[in-house]
């Protein structure tokens, strides 16, 4: 039996055993899934958005954060169904079939190293606020080797340094809303005179570029929500998944509604949003405004360690990712080796190298990095999300038919959500091809496709067993097993 094997007699709410250890405690989980909604898609892409929506761009990242919603709730049932680490390939094969397994796991793991690729690159820029003499590629060089030895410990350390920086990530946030709502009630600061709740209406009202221009930058709202999902992925390494997972998606509406939406309108009450440009980041620009002493240069770490938690949780997901494919003979059964630690320290590595081609673009081309790797990272991460929903929409099929048993974390309304989240998704994908600048992402991920159609061949005509079967319960017999 391999290690992503379902005991059957364990019962569909219970996790496998994968090998892993179980480090991850509840206030580790917690924090990972309030980080997950918040990175640098917040703290810098912002900046771009604002100058092209506007205000409006707070109704987008609302808007947005329901479908996010939908989509976890729906991952949230699927997970207390069969709670397995690299969970998104494991129902996308059980659900979909085994070619569905497969790709759905290789683009999640290119979703997590272009990722990573961005949040490399936000981290050098951050450093050139301090410094700016040094090259953006060695600030990214640095940090990309660092985070790796840190990934490479063990899981508990991983979930340790993921604990922190949400933790700074959320008190600054929390204190950016609290200071900006004392500018705006009591008037202190340089911002005083001019920080008012009529600035989110009278720089040409609440949409001063348009619907349209507003509906163009949900490609990028939707890539500051990547990594909610990361939950998922600890499903494997939770203490008690069955308590923890729910607590942790349960909680994502008042995240959103406190760092997203909160925090913009607070921002953008204080300073309007004309002063906003592409590559800054409006928490630095906001406190500059304001005029806190050295209150930009707090922002600026805050921010940096927005980016490099977000490739923290890269590097641990990549890693498990890999050997989820290892296992189903869907990747090289060396991925499949566990270290001394217990952590995948071989498809870390791998990942690791691929994630250094984001410090040659850093070297190449410093000043468009950030947007050529958002937009393939946004492109995975929509593909990620529709394979969530169809699965759950397949679920829920099987549980009213009889064949499987219901979750005991049940999504609201059933499938619908889940079928209104998969318009939405492919409402964005459409307003992607319309971007001339984003629609590179749309080329790239038609090679990735091609190129693993090759490799699903390959794979076929070497090992046919393996492109045969289903899910862990992808057949009836299990489904039987399991009733």
């Amino acid at each position: 039996m391999t290690s992503a094997k379902v005991d059957t007699d364990k019962g569909p709410d219970q996790a496998p055993e994968e090998g892993y250890e179980r480090g991850l405690g509840s206030r580790q989980v917690q924090m990972i899934a309030i980080g997950g909604a918040i990175g640098v898609g917040l703290f810098l892409g912002a900046g771009a958005n604002i100058a092209k929506a506007g205000p409006s761009l707070i109704l987008m990242y609302a808007l947005a954060g329901l479908i996010i919603f939908f989509i976890m709730r729906a991952l949230g049932e699927l997970l207390l169904y069969r709670p397995v680490s690299g969970s998104f390939a494991e129902y996308s094969r059980e659900f979909l079939g085994p070619f569905f397994g497969y790709f759905t796991g290789w683009t999640y793991w290119l979703m997590w190293v272009v990722t990573g690729m961005a949040e490399l690159t936000a981290a050098a820029i951050y450093i050139h606020y301090w410094f700016p003499d040094i090259p953006q590629w060695v600030s990214a060089l640095v940090f990309l080797v660092l985070l790796f030895v840190a990934n490479l410990i063990s899981v508990k350390l991983f979930g340790e340094i993921e604990f922190w920086f949400s933790m700074v990530k959320v008190t600054a946030i929390i204190g950016m809303i609290v200071i900006g709502i004392g500018v705006l009630t009591l008037g202190f600061s340089q911002a005083g005179d001019t920080a008012a709740v009529s600035n989110l209406w009278e720089f040409d009202g609440f949409f001063p570029k348009g619907i349209g221009s507003s509906l163009m930058t949900l490609q990028g709202v939707m890539f500051a929500y990547l990594a909610v999902e990361l939950v998922g992925v600890t499903a494997g390494e939770s203490e008690n998944p069955e308590k923890t997972l729910p607590k942790a998606i349960n909680t994502l509406p008042w995240r959103i509604a406190l760092f997203y939406v909160g925090a913009l309108t607070v921002i953008l009450a204080v300073v309007k949003w004309t002063e906003f440009a592409e590559g800054v980041s409006p928490f630095v620009k906001a406190f500059a405004v304001i005029g806190i002493p050295a209150g930009a240069g707090i922002v600026n770490f805050v921010v940096l360690t927005a980016a490099l938690s977000s490739c923290n949780s890269g590097m641990y997901s990549t890693g498990r990712m890999l050997r989820t494919l290892a296992d189903n003979g869907e990747a090289p059964r060396v991925f499949n080796r566990l270290s001394s630690t217990k952590t995948p320290a071989i498809g870390i590595g791998v990942s690791v190298i691929f994630m250094g081609i984001g410090v040659v673009l850093n070297y190449i081309v410093p000043e468009k990095a950030f947007g050529y790797v958002t937009s393939v990272a946004t492109a995975a991460g929509i593909w990620t999300w529709l394979m969530i929903l169809i699965s759950h929409v397949l679920y829920r099929r099987q549980v009213v038919a009889g064949r499987l048993p219901a979750s005991s974390f049940p999504a609201p309304g059933g499938s619908v959500c889940s079928y209104i989240a998969i318009a939405f998704l492919l409402f964005v994908t459409v307003l992607i091809a319309m971007d001339a600048d984003a629609r590179v992402c749309l080329y790239v991920m038609a090679g990735w496709a091609v190129a693993l159609g090759i490799g699903w061949a390959l794979l076929k005509s070497r090992n046919p067993e393996v492109t045969q079967r289903g899910g862990e319960r992808g057949g009836e017999p299990e489904f039987e097993k399991v009733g």
